[in-house]
């Protein structure tokens, strides 16, 4: 009795044991089968190989259709490590151009599923990249001799004109982080890095297609499975229409040339940008190709530091450019008139204080102070704002004067389409607080009435002071890329935004730009038959000034707003009156008299030099 059931409890454990196996067993094939689809990925990697077919990238052109950024076939080299089988290594090496030591660290990087993270030996793996048609024709005569490697056609930059570098940007292989942020990419695909390039990527990119293969028992490629009924083919990236005008871009990079600084101009009524120079500069074309990593560390290395747009990255003092803003800012509040008088003996005088300035006539009314850019009546302007009772403290008075800044397009970024735009520097009444225990007054921060102390911009969102007079109260967000193919241009680079000034105190400021061209600081700008406005600027600076010019024209109907900026140029008229007088008779007339033509050469050749080096 004791034995059968023993027996019978043995029987029933066995039967369990049976039954829970192969539960685990059917429960792994589902996993296997049904839930996952490793195993199927494994097994069509024997039968399938799928082949991304890359598309060609979108294009650029300038505004005048002339074709500026186009592509030509690279060639990747590729390598499916389950392939490769009694490879002569030397012959391999030889025919590519590259050493023993490069292939073994390739080969274990590509292996390396930390530096790899979607390594596969089913799946090809980029092995070297963008070979060019020369690399790719010797080494096409010898792939047969090499198992597992093979070549993928893809495509590279070519830059037509050798400017305009820091506008473009380049092309990189896409690191860990893209691949984490983006499915989009896969190891060994390149990226827009900077510039249009990474502004608008996935714009310019376009979308993978794909070619099923077919394989036998042997890993052979038999052809396209079923076809290519199953393939996907590849949709181009959008093609560019930037608002440069490239003949423009090289002008402002020539008369840059042996000089630290940097050009803008922008048309005032669409917010356009005409041309966008920065100096030193590099040819783009630098940038692409299998020496590109090389020519990168090398830019990165120069002192004078020419991978930065200084005309988006640069903050300077604006110097006397800046006045144009008091001025409107004076009006608006009802601090002056245009009939206001203030005295300028050599310079602002009052309770010990001094601030220079150069001889002019004196009492000195609102248009001509800009005409020859007195200094004095700019900080008799701000001293009385900020002690005005009507605002209650100089705190208030400050936080009003600074949202006047704001709408004029300074302390923050303008948002122009390119990536590392700077934001610049207005001070608020917190941080003088900060400074100075609320124990300060208009005395106290004078030097930000005539642009400098504290204040801060770009040189694009000085032409953007210039594009807002000439637009008498109003800019548009300044823009490169004038057309998206098959989109519609984002609202914020259509839509006007308005200052706190009404449009008559800007045909105040207007008449003295005007003068100031006629017979003022910025009498080099006057050019026949064109009515230019303009104001000089020469910003301190702890060694040799800054010169800067910005101004507009024509004086009714603007077409183009420019500003000039260049470090340790000394004063405004000696480079930034000229260089901006250029800018504007070319893009307006289409061409530079002969006279202009000579000066543009001299203006070229000068070198500047700071102390004991060349700039």
């Amino acid at each position: 009795m004791n034995n059968d059931y023993r027996y019978e409890n043995r029987k029933f454990v066995i039967v369990g044991i049976v039954l829970t196996i192969v539960f685990v067993f059917i429960g792994r094939l589902f996993s296997l089968q049904i839930l996952s689809d490793d195993y199927k990925k494994h097994a069509d990697s024997n039968a399938f190989l799928d082949k991304t077919v890359y598309p060609s990238r979108g294009v650029m052109y300038d505004r005048n259709g002339k074709l500026l950024v186009s592509n030509q076939p690279a060639y990747d080299v590729m390598v499916c490590m389950r392939n490769v089988k009694e490879l002569d290594t030397l012959a391999f090496c030889q025919s590519l151009g590259i050493t023993r030591e490069f292939f073994d660290k390739r080969m274990s990087d590509v292996k390396n599923r930390r530096i790899n993270p979607g390594y596969s030996s089913y799946t090809d793996q980029l092995f070297l990249s963008q070979l060019t048609a020369e690399e790719f024709a010797m080494f096409q005569e010898q792939l047969y001799k090499f198992s597992g490697f093979s070549i993928q056609r893809r495509s590279i930059r070519q830059y037509e004109y050798p400017v305009a570098g820091h506008i473009f940007g380049d092309l990189g292989e896409v690191s860990k982080n893209d691949i984490a942020k983006d499915e989009y990419y896969r190891r060994g695909d390149y990226i827009g890095k900077q510039g249009i390039e990474g502004y608008y990527e996935k714009q310019l990119r376009g979308e993978k297609g794909k070619e099923v293969l077919l394989r036998d028992a042997h890993g052979r490629i038999k052809g396209k499975y079923m076809d290519g009924a199953m393939d996907v083919d590849a949709i181009p990236g959008r093609n560019l229409t930037l608002s440069l005008d490239i003949e423009l871009q090289a002008l402002a990079e020539r008369l840059l040339q042996n000089k630290i600084g940097s050009v803008v101009a922008i048309e005032p009524s669409t917010g356009e940008v005409l041309c966008m120079a920065s100096s030193p500069t590099f040819d783009p074309q630098l940038l692409v190709g299998r020496k590109r990593g090389e020519n990168h560390r090398m830019l990165s290395k120069d002192t004078q530091k020419p991978l930065l747009n200084r005309a988006i990255m640069g903050t300077y003092p604006p110097g006397s450019t800046f006045k144009t803003s008091q001025a409107l800012t004076y009006l608006q509040e009802g601090i002056v008139t245009p009939a206001t008088q203030f005295p300028c003996a050599l310079g602002f005088r009052h309770r010990g204080l001094h601030v220079g300035c150069h001889e002019h006539s004196s009492p000195i009314a609102l248009a001509p102070s800009l005409a020859t850019s007195c200094n004095s009546y700019y900080c008799w302007g701000l001293y009385r704002m900020i002690g005005d009772e009507k605002y209650g403290s100089s705190q208030a008075a400050l936080t009003r004067w600074k949202d006047h800044m704001v709408a004029m397009g300074f302390g923050y970024r303008l948002g122009i389409d390119l990536p590392g735009e700077a934001r610049g520097f207005i001070p608020n009444a917190a941080f003088y607080d900060k400074w100075y225990g609320k124990r300060w007054n208009g005395l106290t921060i004078i030097s930000i009435s005539i642009g400098q102390g504290e204040v801060t911009l770009t040189p694009l969102q000085i032409a953007n002071l210039g594009a807002t007079i000439a637009n008498r109260g109003y800019y548009i967000t300044p823009h490169i890329v004038k057309e998206v193919q098959g989109e519609v241009l984002d609202s914020l680079y259509r839509t006007p935004k308005y200052t706190m000034v009404e449009k008559m105190h800007y045909e105040t400021v207007i008449q003295g730009m005007r003068e100031a061209v006629l017979n003022g600081t910025c009498a080099a700008a006057n050019l026949p038959d064109i009515e230019v406005c303009g104001k000089t600027g020469t910003a301190q600076n702890r060694g040799k000034d800054h010169s800067a010019f910005m101004g507009f024209a024509p004086m009714h109907e603007p077409k183009i707003a420019v500003a000039v900026y260049v470090e340790n140029g000394g004063f405004g008229a000696v480079y930034g009156v000229p260089i901006g007088a250029l800018i504007m008779e070319q893009y307006l007339t289409g061409t530079l008299s002969e006279e202009s033509v000579e000066k543009a050469k001299t203006i070229q050749q000068r070198i500047i030099y700071y102390g004991d080096q060349e700039r």
